[in-house]
């Protein structure tokens, strides 16, 4: 007797790049329609939600500049050129972060980049050198250059940050690898991010920026507010609740005597928000 076994009349099941390509024989006309493809494939659970963000991160990509992520210039942790290696060890120790841009005369100006793992080879035996004497060179990109470029750079020249400037040459912000990763797979957290728990930072009496993630309750308690959104817990939701759009860098709200304005946002997510309050209410 044969032990060979007649095809099973059944049908097969099918890969998961076979079920999609099922849904992309419908030849999308552009991004958008690709993007409804993707998304009825992901309400069939063809794809998993993680994965669909990722691709909407991917296909928008190359669209971004560098002006629609960057951390701008008031956001930036600097240090001066000609501090000591001994002034500056706090403040490393404090933010922890890896890399620091040096300023000059004021922030405007970025004269260089401090890598952390440089001042600990020195602050032991030498804590009177000078930052600038340590400082390695900056790397620069305008605003207006593309995500997609900007990522190619960052991988040839091994190089994990750069300082933005504007048209006239001036310091606008930074950017790094890390802001650039995130446009695809989502906000990156490291251990220094998850044990930061100060959302609000004070500039003024009547000038702050604001983590989006800022708690609505907590927002209230700080400034003896009365802000309600009763389908969103944190002032990023409350942004774009009172817009009714996903907002991108610039929009501005004006609630009460409270004015926020969107630092930092992509097409997914708020991330920082500046907060200009009025002393006196019209």
């Amino acid at each position: 007797m044969s032990n060979d076994k007649p095809p099973s009349s059944q049908p097969q099941p099918k890969g998961l790049i076979d079920r999609i390509g099922q849904f992309l024989s419908g030849e999308p006309q552009d991004q958008d329609d690709l993007l409804d493809i993707l998304k009825e494939a992901q309400e069939k659970h063809l794809l998993d939600a993680e994965a669909l963000s990722m691709i909407e991160g991917v296909l928008k990509f190359s669209e971004k500049r560098v002006r629609d992520i960057m951390i701008p210039r008031i956001q930036i942790n600097a240090v001066s050129k000609q501090a000591t290696l001994e002034a500056i060890f706090p403040i490393v120790l404090e933010f922890g972060h890896s890399r620091f841009p040096v300023i000059a005369d004021d922030r405007s100006k970025v004269v260089g980049i401090l890598l952390a793992k440089d001042l600990l080879a020195h602050v032991v035996d030498n804590k009177a050198l000078l930052v600038e004497d340590v400082m390695r060179p900056v790397s620069v990109v305008p605003e207006s250059k593309r995500l997609n470029v900007l990522l190619k750079e960052f991988r040839t020249e091994r190089n994990h940050m750069a300082i933005v400037v504007d048209e006239y040459g001036m310091t606008a912000g930074l950017v790094t690898i890390e802001d650039v990763l995130e446009q695809i797979v989502g906000e990156i957290e490291d251990e220094h991010d998850a044990q930061e728990e100060e959302y609000i930072h004070k500039h003024s009496s009547n000038k702050y920026t604001l983590k989006a993630l800022t708690p609505i309750d907590e927002f209230n308690e700080y400034f003896s507010a009365e802000l309600k959104d009763d389908e969103h817990e944190t002032i990023g939701g409350f942004v774009v609740h009172q817009l009714g759009y996903m907002p991108k860098k610039g929009d501005k709200v004006v609630y009460d005597r409270y004015r926020f304005e969107v630092l930092h946002a992509d097409s997914r997510r708020v991330y920082l928000l500046k907060l200009k309050i009025n002393q006196k209410n019209d």
